[in-house]
Formats: structure tokens, C-alpha cells, sequence
């Protein structure tokens, strides 16, 4: 397998997921194999709750608008990152989470508004940074570990003022960056837990241990730690992608954020031909806020493949 064939896996997997949870989001666990218990039968790319079969949601447009932005200024430029997010935001998504939009259309300055939402809220801890965060993590793998988790840090705390947020995403940059490299995600999760800010790494640990389990969660999995902890927890107890990829959605709750985390780890590791072509063929990202576009297979491939095309990107 190629480190192209990767590269497009994580990209391509990270919106199939997103596509395939978003009309089973709030579901019951056990709702996608109870409607879905033939994997031969397929169909599994239904439609539903106001998302057309194989139609991305918010998770997959803010992450080819992070990603354009990487590309097109060439490096980590956040205020136009922030930018981008705040005109996808203002063109009318059909879905977006209140802290995101909170935080993108209260007026404050890039480097303030998430901050000051905190401040305001206390409660800033959801999977937002991280559902977006696999095209980042593929532009910065070639970088190494530090980079590619500071550049986390720095994008999550755009619209996430809580540093649980801002370590989960750096955490799932990390894993990504080494299943690129061929190696073994699970078995890198205790180097990676050394470099995680000491307050927030013995949280992480218990939801990435081999013996933590989804149904043992505290919170909602549209938190950060469970949702994270859930996908790695999928891949740990698969042997494929479309393996991972049932058992994330079966789980309910915030499915197209679990299964979107889940796919691009699962995309990283697998490759791009792992993943089901009818899961592929119905796959379509509308894009608020870049000029009516819609972006389908191809183009996710070709976004993919520039993005691992950069060995070491520079920050500003």
C-alpha cells in the first residue's frame, strides 16, 4: 500500500463515515445493524433526517475548508482559517453545533472568540475540533510528532476554548500521522499519552486503554474523550474498515461525528481501496461558504493527495 493510498483513505474514509452516521445521529446503539444486519445486503448509505444518501454534514465541510486553507496559504495561516469558517458558517449549513456557531458569529476577534466563549459558558469540551481534524492531520504528519500535535492545539483552540479539546485533537493527529507511516495506531498510544499535557493525560488514558469500553463513557459522546476514545475503541475491535465503520455508527448517539473520527483513523490504517465502492460511489460534501461547490469522490481523492504531498509545512 501506497502513502497515497492512505492519505486519500483517511480523507475519503473521514466523509464516508461522517455520511454514513448522519442519519442515525441521537440513534439508539444497536439502531444501524438492526435496520442493517445483512453486510451483503447493502444499502447502508440511506439517507434520512434531512441528509441525502451519501451526503456529508458539517464535519466533513469544515475540514475541506481547513484543508484549503493549508494548501492555498501554503502553511498554519489561523486568522484565515477562522475566516473561512465564519463564511461557511454565515451561508447557511444545514447543521452546525452551537458552541461552533457561537463561537464563529459572535463578533469577537479570531484569536478571542473561542476563549471568551469559555469564559462565558464553561463548557467548551465537545468533539467539534476533532470531528474536522483529518485533513490537518494528514498536511502535518510529515512533520513529526510535535508538529503535527501543536498544530492541533493551535486550530482546536479556533473554536474550542477548553485545552481538553485542544489534547484530543492533537491525540488523533498523533495516531494519524502514524498509521500513515505504515506503523500501528494502538500500539503508539502510550507515546503518544507522554505527550499530552500532564493535566488532561490521565482522562485520555482511561478512555484509550484496551479495556475501556464505550458503554463505560461518563458523558454523551459528543464530548471529546468519549467520542475519541470510541473511535480507537472501533478500530482496536475490527479487522477492517467497514468492520470499524458499522460498529462506530451501532454505538448511537452523536454517530456522524464518532463515525467520521473513526473512518479517518480507520482510512489511515486500511487505505482508500478498503473502503466499500457503494459506500464511495453516493459520497458528496455540499460546501457552504465556497461558491456553491460540491465535492464528490474524485475530488476528495485529489484534496487528499495534495495534502500528504507536503512533507514539512511551515506555521506562522
Amino acid at each position: 500500500m501506497t502513502g497515497g493510498d492512505r492519505v486519500a483513505g483517511a480523507v475519503v474514509g473521514s466523509a464516508v463515515g461522517d455520511a454514513l452516521g448522519a442519519p442515525f445521529e441521537f440513534s439508539l446503539e444497536g439502531s444501524f445493524s438492526a435496520r442493517f444486519p445483512d453486510r451483503s445486503a447493502g444499502g447502508e448509505m440511506c439517507g434520512g433526517g434531512g441528509w441525502e444518501p451519501g451526503e456529508a454534514t458539517d464535519d466533513t465541510q469544515m475540514a475541506v475548508h481547513l484543508a484549503e486553507s493549508l494548501l492555498e496559504r501554503g502553511g498554519l495561516d489561523l486568522p484565515d482559517i477562522f475566516a473561512r469558517f465564519q463564511r461557511w458558517a454565515s451561508d447557511e449549513p444545514k447543521d452546525i453545533g452551537l458552541q461552533t456557531e457561537d463561537v464563529l458569529t459572535n463578533g469577537s476577534p479570531w484569536d478571542l472568540a473561542a476563549a471568551i466563549h469559555f469564559q462565558t459558558t464553561h463548557r467548551a469540551a465537545g468533539n467539534g475540533s476533532l470531528m474536522r481534524a483529518t485533513t490537518s492531520a494528514v498536511f502535518f504528519a510529515g512533520g513529526g510528532r510535535q508538529v503535527t500535535m501543536d498544530a492541533a492545539r493551535r486550530i482546536a483552540a479556533l473554536t474550542h476554548g477548553d485545552a481538553a479539546a485542544w489534547e484530543g485533537t492533537a491525540i488523533y493527529h498523533e495516531l494519524v500521522r502514524v498509521a500513515l507511516g505504515g506503523e500501528d495506531p494502538l500500539a503508539a498510544v502510550p507515546d503518544t499519552l507522554a505527550a499530552v499535557d500532564a493535566g488532561h493525560r490521565e482522562r485520555y488514558a482511561v478512555v484509550l486503554d484496551a479495556g475501556w469500553h464505550p458503554d463505560r463513557a461518563t458523558e454523551f459522546n459528543g464530548a471529546v474523550w468519549p467520542c475519541l476514545g470510541s473511535a480507537v475503541w472501533a478500530l482496536r475491535h475490527t479487522t477492517s474498515f467497514e468492520a470499524a465503520l458499522r460498529v462506530a455508527v451501532d454505538l448511537g448517539g452523536d454517530t456522524d461525528t464518532v463515525a467520521a473520527v473513526t473512518g479517518g483513523l480507520a482510512g489511515a490504517v486500511y487505505g482508500l481501496d478498503a473502503i466499500p465502492t457503494r459506500w464511495t460511489r453516493p459520497l458528496h460534501v455540499p460546501l457552504p461558504g465556497g461558491g456553491g461547490r460540491t465535492l464528490g469522490l474524485r475530488e476528495l481523492v485529489r484534496l487528499g493527495r495534495r495534502l500528504g504531498r507536503i512533507n514539512q509545512p511551515r506555521t506562522r
